[in-house]
């Protein structure tokens, strides 16, 4: 599916969020914080989109998703970012080897997420940083109604016009629906073993943007992670 809509899916959802899918990218770039030398996994990085601030930056960036002809659409556009295929849930990557890692809007299309949050902790350094956004519940009644509206007429049908494969736009209407609220991947994040989460909800809540850590060496002691408390910021 993600590899027939691969050509213009960066387009499309450039369409279909209205113009808000950067603003969102931006703020995930900003809440990673990578700096030079330090080295980020983006996971289901798709064409590279998500990627491409960090390679400006010159940080040394690895885009990894399972779907090899989003990949190859990102490495023609950017060869000089490291584009790797792999699953979410069995990463190809050792123990420790990255400063920082994010997903953007990937997250809910893992067959298992509660593993590919825990293989993302395997593979972040101890002390390393987790940054996920990903499509969420707005907070406001009847700003929830109008968007489930959107989500299930409006958008199928705007794909029709924009997308070569409206039926995976259907699909992702859906998935976006059934998908779990803040609190709730707040509390996956926690009992995958990420500490300090805490997630700052965009656009009323369309969006939220999940921040973690590992716990570094200091903070592991006898009996495991010390767990501290969730807290939550909103902002449109």
């Amino acid at each position: 599916m993600f590899d027939d809509v691969a050509p213009k899916y960066d387009v499309v959802n450039d369409v279909l969020s209205l113009g808000q899918t950067r603003r969102w990218r931006r703020i995930v770039v900003d809440a990673v914080d990578a700096k030079p030398g330090q080295r980020v996994l983006d996971v289901a990085a798709g064409t590279g989109t998500s990627s491409e601030p960090y390679a400006d930056a010159g940080i040394d960036v690895v885009a990894c998703d399972f779907s090899v002809g989003m990949l190859k659409v990102g490495k023609r556009r950017r060869p000089d970012i490291d584009f790797i295929a792999g699953d979410a849930t069995n990463l190809p990557f050792a123990d420790n080897s990255f400063d920082a890692t994010t997903i953007s809007f990937g997250l809910r299309n893992v067959g298992d997420p509660h593993k590919a949050l825990s293989e993302m902790l395997r593979v972040t350094k101890p002390g390393g940083r987790l940054v996920i956004a990903e499509f969420s519940h707005p907070t406001v009644p009847l700003w929830r109604t109008m968007y489930t509206e959107y989500l299930m007429r409006a958008l199928p049908s705007i794909a029709t016009k924009v997308s070569s494969n409206p039926d995976a736009y259907v699909y992702l209407a859906e998935s976006i629906r059934a998908w779990p609220d803040q609190d709730h991947l707040s509390a996956w994040l926690s009992e995958a073993g990420w500490q300090d989460v805490a997630y700052r909800n965009l656009s009323g809540g369309i969006v939220a943007v999940h921040r973690a850590h590992k716990a570094s060496r200091e903070e592991v002691g006898p009996v495991g992670p010390v767990r501290r408390g969730r807290r939550a910021r909103t902002s449109n």
